[in-house]
Formats: C-alpha cells, structure tokens, sequence
C-alpha cells in the first residue's frame, strides 16, 4: 500500500498530508475546548482526506513521462493552488475574514515568509499553531525539493557550483553518482525524505523542549521551534520582544538558526574532512562574518550617537547592543525575520530610527543554499565576491594564476557568471513588482519593503524595514494578490520559473 501511495504524483501526495495536518490543530483545539475550531479542521480534515482518496485512486495507473517538468509544476501548484485547501479550516475558524485574507496568509505561511495580516489577539490558539505547522511543513518542503529535485536541474544555487547548463541536470560524473546513490525522480524524493525528516524532527523536538524549559508556554514554544527550523519568523504572540525568556531564549534560537547557513551543518555525509569541512565552507563563514561585524559596526552606530549621555556609557549598554544586534542580524540574513527584545532598547539608547535598509540588504544576502532560508543565497553572493577578488588580482598581477583547484574556478568562473544573471534577474523582479504596486497606488518606500519582504520570503520587514509598519489587511483586494504572487516568486526563484518556460523541457 506504501508503495502505491509513494508512487502517485507529487501534488497529490502533498494534498493528503496537508489534510492530514488538519488533524492536529483540530485535537488541539479539542483539548483546549475550542470546539468551533476543533470542528472546523476536523471536519474540513476529513472531506479533502476523502478528496484525496478519489484522486489517488484516479491517478494511481498514471504514468509520467518527464518527471523533472513534472516536479517543477508540482511546486508551482502546491505555493499556488494548495492554500486554496488549507485555506478553508482556516477561513471557518477565523469566521470574521475573507477567504482571500485566508488564502494570502495561507500561503505566506507556506513559502515560509511569515507575514501576517492579522493581530496575535485576534487569532485563536490553535489556528496559530496552524499557521506555524503549515510554515513548518511548507520549510521542509523546500528543503526537500531543493535536494530532489532542484539540485539534479543545477538550479536553486546549486548551479553555481556545478559546471552543466541550468535547468538541464547537473555535470554527467555528478548526475551520474546521484543517481546511483537515490535513483531518479520520485525515488529521490522518498530517499532524501527519509534521509532528512528525522533530522528536521528531531531539530525541532529539541529546541522545543529548550524553549519549555526556559520558561516559554509550550504552544508558543512549538511555534517558535517550528518557525526557527523554517526560517518562517510566525509567532502567536507577536515575536520574542513580547517573550518573558529574554536573552536565554534569544540564545538557543540563534544556535538553531545556524542550520539556515549552510546545509553542511545537518548534512552529515557530505562532510569528508569533518568538521573541518563546516570551517571551510564558503557559505557558513561569509554568513559568521556578517553576523560577527556588522553587530560591531552597529554597536559603534549607537555609541556614537548616545555619546553625550554619560549614564549611557557602559558595558552593559554596549554588551546588549551587541547582542540585539548580532540576534537581529543572524535572523534576518536567514530570512526568520524574529527581532531581538535587546534591538528596541539599543535603538532607544542612541535615539535613532531603525536601520531598515540594513535589515533588507540582510534578507537579500539569504541563508545557504537547500536550506529552508529565502534571499539571493550566500553561495551566489561569494560567487560574485570571489570573482571580484580575482579581477582585481589580476589588474595588479596580469600574468598571474588563480589556482585554488576546478571547485574554486568554476566558482570564479561559471559560478560567477551565473550568480551575476541570478541578480540581474531578481533586481528585475524587484522592478517589476515595485511597479504593479505602484499601479495600485502604493507609494515608493512600501513597494520597496513589501517586494523585498516577498522575493526573500521575510515577512516581518514589513513590521520593522519601513518608518510605519505596513498593515497588509489595509492594502487593496489586488495588492494582496500581488504580494501572494511575489512571495511565490521568491520562494520557487525566478530561475525555475524561467526553466519551467523552457521549450525544451516540454519536448517528449
């Protein structure tokens, strides 16, 4: 039976889970004796589970003549046309929404980005822990698919490390060794799924019971466990500030967001030197670099501008600057999006506005690649900072040699070329995007934010980048669905939407 039920399309094994996953905020609601909400999802758990099963029954004889075409619509579908599912127990346990209203936090919680268009009070309990378990599962998701199926296309910042053309496989040694080691298609996905779902659970148990045991409630503990291992930044009470575990908290959540840097953190078998390899990572050191200065250079902001206050020059005052500073800037570089308790009362002591052109420049950067963080990604950004180096090497040295070995060139050399097209393509879609807000009557200064907050799938920006915070249920009916369209975008990348346009691709 297993074996059938695995060998059915991608989207409509999707669908089943995420009927599935109805079932848990229905028995919390059930023990919270929220009945309206536990009949809600209940209900709604069972008709698109009967869905399922006529639909699995429909395609269980279908054959798929090109899986990789297949898996590129698959998570077009599922960021696109699956909300349209969840979105009902949501919408009948709200009750005082619109569908659409639904429907666009429903897919802000599943391309992981977090933004929200309601209040914590508003909500109920357990359809907070809905929106956190759909980001939750929307996280693993990407993770999945990252490995399965966009690393053998050389997309998702895989194809900057590998020397084959996008969206056509990966080099033939490489295609050739991953098939072997996971077969092909549906078969990677059920192996890597295998693979990575203990490691993503047994994560997520762990920073749970730390937060429990710090002192956060359990409910919001779970969603915050849940929200950090997707870098999804949802929280039921509004984000840490309103947290009462202070810095403790603070602290083991930005150990566990260390796994958004780089993959090689929790993918163990590729790691051949150890822990070695984790130092000379590319991407896991650009990131500690950036979390390491920038908090210094923001400290030096703030103790510049509080000079002239002499009860404000203390190691006190500097040590938690600092750490608002190196928390905020760790969560927002992997696109979570939770800000420090200690940010506000750094900002308040050197009486400056936030810096949010920081905050979005931070979320562009991105977390590592196959990893459930958003942005541009840091292998890209080395990329390009590599090739740099090398250029102006060689304006001094001529006649030099790069050397560093073929991983290191053809990330100076095709790496770079294609990291620099990647940014091409998405400051397009900035542009883009900027202008149909604009069309809608949104000025310049909250375009910018709400396209930044949606291409790098980091919500919160819209809280904390701007000088007010942008209220999305204020927006316009189109606007909405312009940001749910955005954050689709940045979440599946403009590359895969444009291999996905490939006429070769569709060829048989």
């Amino acid at each position: 039976m297993w074996a059938r039920l695995l060998k059915l399309p991608l989207i409509v094994l999707v669908m089943g889970l995420g009927a599935a996953a109805m079932m848990v905020p229905a028995a919390h609601a059930l023990a919270v004796n929220d009945h309206h909400v536990a009949r809600a999802f209940f209900y709604f758990s069972i008709l698109f589970l009967i869905l399922f099963g006529l639909i699995a029954i429909a395609t269980s004889n279908y054959r798929i003549r090109r899986r990789s075409r297949s898996h590129l619509i698959a998570l077009v579908v599922t960021f696109t046309v699956l909300p349209v599912m969840l979105a009902v127990p949501f919408y009948e346990a709200v009750r005082t929404t619109s569908y659409l209203n639904s429907y666009v936090e429903m897919v802000s919680s599943l391309t992981t980005t977090g933004a929200t268009l309601f209040g914590p009070e508003r909500l109920p309990p357990s359809v907070h822990l809905w929106r956190a378990l759909v980001g939750w599962m929307g996280g693993f998701f990407i993770w999945l698919t990252a490995v399965a199926i966009l690393a053998p296309l050389n997309l998702g910042g895989f194809e900057v490390r590998m020397g084959a053309t996008i969206g056509r496989g990966t080099a033939p040694g490489l295609q050739a060794a991953s098939t072997a080691a996971y077969g092909e298609g549906s078969d990677r996905l059920v192996r890597f799924a295998a693979k990575f779902f203990p490691v993503y659970l047994i994560l997520t148990v762990l920073l749970w019971g730390a937060l429990i045991i710090i002192g956060q409630p359990p409910l919001d503990a779970l969603c915050h466990a849940m929200s950090t291992l997707a870098t999804s930044g949802i929280s039921p009470s509004g984000g840490l500030t309103e947290s009462e575990t202070g810095f403790a908290g603070e602290a083991v959540i930005f150990v566990f967001l260390i796994f958004a840097l780089s993959r090689l953190t929790f993918a163990v078998d590729e790691r051949p030197e150890g822990f070695r390899s984790l130092w000379r990572d590319p991407e896991l050191r650009l990131g500690l670099l950036l979390v390491g200065t920038l908090p210094v250079l923001l400290v030096l902001r703030h103790w510049l501008a509080a000079f002239d206050v002499e009860t404000e020059r203390n190691l006190g005052a500097v040590l938690q600057a600092f750490w608002g500073g190196a928390f905020t800037v760790m969560s927002f570089l992997t696109t979570t999006g939770f800000e420090s308790a200690s940010w506000e009362g750094a900002r308040t002591w050197s009486g400056l506005q936030s810096p949010g052109l920081i905050l979005m420049g931070l979320a562009v950067f991105g977390g590592g690649v196959a990893t459930t963080a958003g942005g541009v990604k840091l292998l890209r950004v080395y990329a390009l900072y590599k090739h740099g180096m090398r250029e102006m090497e060689k304006l001094v040295h001529p006649s030099s040699i790069g050397g560093a070995g073929q991983i290191a060139r053809r990330i100076r050399r095709e790496g770079a070329l294609v990291a620099w097209v990647f940014f091409m393509l998405f400051a397009l879609s900035i542009a883009v995007i900027m202008a149909v807000f604009a069309l809608t009557g949104i000025d310049f200064e909250e375009a910018l934010v709400l396209t930044i907050a949606a291409l790098t799938t980091t919500g919160p920006l819209i809280e904390v980048a701007a000088a007010e915070p942008i209220r999305l249920v204020q927006l316009s009916e189109t606007a909405r669905l312009i940001f749910a369209a955005a954050m689709v975008v940045g979440r599946l990348e403009t590359l895969a939407i444009i291999a996905l346009l490939n006429p070769d691709l569709w060829r048989s």
